[in-house]
């Protein structure tokens, strides 16, 4: 249920309405925008009336939420939600571009790559410490020892990390070392874990599902809002079909829907979407066409050498020119891309 208050609503007027909410055994979440101020009453509100909050001073109009995410909704959140990450931002005019190995395999490896993937243009670091593999057999990742070279390489570039969480057990060495928790494909529905993430406050990056629908994932993104962390990117990565020319296939309508559903900045995934490097770019370009607030790539000196996924990582060269495409293309947009803000001081790290 939405409680839109009057233009000219005083604060006090708007603490009643919360006081009264809040005796009414619902959640408050307050929205306060630039042209309106919306009290969110969450929780079971079909036996409770709109007329119990019509009648109080300072409200306009009581709305229901239509669809079954209510803080991720648009309805609730009609304006772009633009989260701040370490001097950039993601859901406005900027277009963030996080870029990095699959797979954190040794301190030159990282270090290497985040100073390519800066130089080329990208505005954080991605790197996997903690690997979610369909063999058991296959690298698991460093583990805090990934952790601690990716502060390094953060140290030297300036770029803030970008790291995947696999359990609620990770969280408290994770938010010791990382900038944006990701969420993968397949802990999208690992509600457990979106609740503790939801206690936290540090940024979250959302991936959709193998078979997930949008609906799916603006739910799972719901368990992290209303554990009243609303730090919360989306991030289409491409789904399961028959077709298997590609690892995935990509749903850019994904994008554009997403958009018009959400508040919430949206991100896209090249190199799982295709699990080929020769079409990261080519997507990647299809997504900032489509609106997308950010692209989150994979990228390693030496694919061939990679421990995981180099048959998707971009080789820096390739990644530099990507950027440039993308570039133009957010231009064309009205867009820009996001730069990191953090001191860069390569030399000297070997």
């Amino acid at each position: 249920m939405m409680i839109i208050m009057k233009a000219n609503a005083t604060p006090q007027q708007v603490e009643a309405v919360i006081a009264q909410v809040k005796s009414a055994g619902l959640n408050v979440h307050l929205s306060q925008g630039v042209e309106a101020t919306i009290i969110g009453a969450i929780g079971e509100t079909h036996n409770i009336p709109a007329e119990r909050f019509e009648g109080l001073e300072g409200v306009d109009t009581v709305q229901r939420i239509t669809q079954p995410y209510k803080l991720a909704s648009r309805q609730f959140h009609p304006e772009n939600t633009i989260l701040p990450i370490d001097g950039f931002t993601v859901g406005g005019d900027e277009i963030a571009i996080i870029a990095g190995p699959c797979s954190v395999e040794s301190r030159s490896q990282i270090i290497e790559t985040a100073i390519a993937v800066k130089e080329a243009g990208a505005s954080a670091l991605r790197g996997g410490v903690f690997k979610p593999r369909t063999s058991p057999y296959s690298f698991q990742g460093l583990g805090e020892d990934g952790l601690e070279l990716l502060a390094e390489a953060r140290e030297v570039t300036g770029l803030p990390i970008v790291v995947e969480i696999m359990s609620q057990v990770q969280l408290d060495v994770m938010v010791k070392y990382v900038d944006v928790l990701q969420v993968g494909a397949r802990n999208m529905q690992n509600f457990n874990l979106l609740r503790v993430i939801g206690e936290s406050r540090t940024a979250v990056l959302l991936k959709r599902g193998l078979s997930a629908t949008i609906e799916e994932l603006l739910m799972s993104a719901e368990y992290i809002l209303a554990g009243g962390n609303q730090r919360v990117m989306l991030c289409e990565r491409g789904i399961r079909t028959f077709e298997t020319a590609t690892r995935n296939t990509t749903d850019i309508n994904a994008i554009p829907v997403l958009k018009n559903l959400t508040h919430l900045p949206v991100i896209l995934d090249p190199s799982h979407s295709t699990g080929l490097a020769d079409y990261v770019p080519a997507i990647a370009r299809a997504a900032v066409a489509a609106g997308a607030d950010g692209l989150i790539v994979e990228v390693h000196p030496d694919p061939a050498k990679a421990v995981s996924d180099g048959k998707q990582s971009l080789r820096p060269e390739k990644f530099a020119e990507m950027v440039k495409q993308v570039g133009q293309i957010a231009q064309i947009m009205g867009r820009r891309l996001a730069v990191a803000q953090g001191e860069y001081t390569k030399q000297g790290w070997a």
